[in-house]
């Protein structure tokens, strides 16, 4: 199985009142192509940041990032933009959604980047809402729409692309406890059905062990990893040499 994702030697510093912070430590972490891995661990370790540099968003000062056989770390600038839209789909614990829009018209934003037709967009769009279950609601704003609900328009907005790699920040954290497992198993589906590659970054143990594997970090560093459903004997092992265990 080919690695989707490869973090090899990844350093990322931030400077805040003119002392510099090192968030990212030299991680090294894969994520296989099909995978549906969760991040966690303390507030500062890293886990929001490796999202934003595996999507392009945020840049390394360290170390090289690929993601299904590119290197993000050394794209120009004005590929990315392109480049997300057609490879990365974006989750967000605040949902992200666009007020005065209907759900149809929040999915169809990402499409905007594709050579797609207008009529092909909306078609694209009613697929994407039909999966998370929410064709009848298409034309209803996110003000008319119930907190999960929201989440499945963003969901179907991330998919709406057919991107390789679902990146989810927090996707649960808004929710109560039945729309955060719907959420979780919308997801779920969306890995075996579908065959996406999915990284979700939580704090939620619940919906964590409903991910194929746990990778646990601290100040930047891969601490081990658990497998879910399967004795985790040798993940720190694994962890310890700096890969995650496939």
């Amino acid at each position: 199985m080919s690695h989707m994702i490869n973090v090899d030697n990844v350093t990322k510093r931030y400077e805040r009142g003119g002392e510099v912070l090192t968030v990212l430590d030299n991680l090294c972490l894969t994520v296989d192509q099909g995978d549906f891995v969760s991040l966690m661990g303390p507030s500062g370790s890293g886990k929001t940041t490796i999202l934003n540099c595996v999507g392009g968003i945020d840049t390394v000062d360290a170390g090289t990032i690929t993601v299904n056989g590119e290197d993000v770390t050394t794209m120009p600038q004005r590929r990315l933009p392109d480049w997300r839209a057609q490879n990365i789909g974006f989750v967000f614990q605040s949902f992200n959604l666009v007020p005065v829009l209907t759900a149809m018209e929040n999915v169809i934003l990402p499409l905007q980047l594709t050579p797609l037709s207008r009529k092909e967009r909306k078609a694209q769009a009613i697929f994407a809402l039909e999966i998370v279950g929410l064709a009848d609601r298409m034309g209803h704003r996110p003000s008319q729409l119930s907190g999960g609900q929201e989440q499945r328009v963003a969901i179907a907005r991330a998919i709406a692309t057919d991107p390789a790699v679902i990146l989810a920040d927090e996707p649960t954290g808004d929710l109560d406890r039945e729309n955060a497992n719907a959420i979780m198993e919308l997801l779920q589906r969306l890995n075996t059905e579908l065959g996406k590659t999915i990284v979700v970054v939580t704090h939620d143990h619940v919906a964590a062990e409903m991910t194929k594997r746990i990778l646990h970090l601290d100040k930047g560093v891969l601490e081990r990893t658990e497998v879910m459903g399967t004795a985790a004997a040798g993940a720190s092992a694994g962890a310890a040499s700096g890969t995650a265990a496939s």
